[in-house]
């Protein structure tokens, strides 16, 4: 039996426009991340083939990209899981760089710790653990999982071989792997072609 998975990282927000660390905080999606979302749901729906089920972040940027998509996949149900949402920031939530080295100093992010960033091994721990609950779930299906940039990243440095040269996930941007036994393979990284004619 083959699993496939999409990982689609949410729309553009406000302070994705203003370069502020989100973490857990809930933030809306911009105007132009809804576009984003229903440019990249349109793609799914005339290029991509049927996907199966959708899981996505219960965070609202990432529940609302995903109900986008699923009312154009005629996909019914949406799963939320809090196991999918970014990488917690602590107090760096809702900064910038430039109000980070304000308050914490040039070499703020030796301080991550305290000031209470979510560490890496903590992020996969958990998203590991959510993708095989999934996967175990729904065998041999297509399923789209929609979530946030750092933690994805993460993800995808677990389950394919990790690039150092890889780029950041792009808004909307869709990944898919296909496992067949125990090995996941990319079939697609980060691919925006949907965005062409967005503004």
């Amino acid at each position: 039996m083959m699993e496939r998975l999409g990982f689609i990282r949410h729309g553009v927000t406000p302070w994705n426009q203003e370069g502020r660390f989100q973490g857990h905080s809930d933030i809306a999606l911009a105007p132009e991340g809804v576009r984003q979302a229903e440019a990249l749901a349109a793609r799914l729906r005339a290029d991509e083939g049927a996907w199966d089920i959708i899981y996505t972040s219960d965070l609202s940027r990432a529940a609302k990209t995903a109900q986008i998509i699923a009312d154009a996949l005629g996909l019914k149900e949406i799963h939320f899981d809090a196991r999918l949402r970014e990488v917690s920031g602590g107090l760096l939530d809702g900064t910038t760089e430039e109000e980070r080295v304000s308050k914490w100093g040039e070499d703020w992010y030796d301080s991550v710790t305290t000031l209470g960033l979510e560490t890496e091994e903590q992020s996969v721990r958990r998203g590991l653990q959510c993708i095989e609950d999934i996967v175990s779930q729904h065998p041999a299906k297509r399923i789209l999982l929609v979530s946030h940039g750092t933690f994805l990243s993460y993800m995808l440095n677990q389950l394919i071989p990790n690039d150092p040269n890889r780029p950041h996930l792009n808004n909307t941007s869709l990944t898919t792997l296909i496992r067949d036994v125990e090995v996941w393979q990319c079939e697609l990284y980060n691919c925006t072609k949907h965005l062409v004619n967005i503004s």
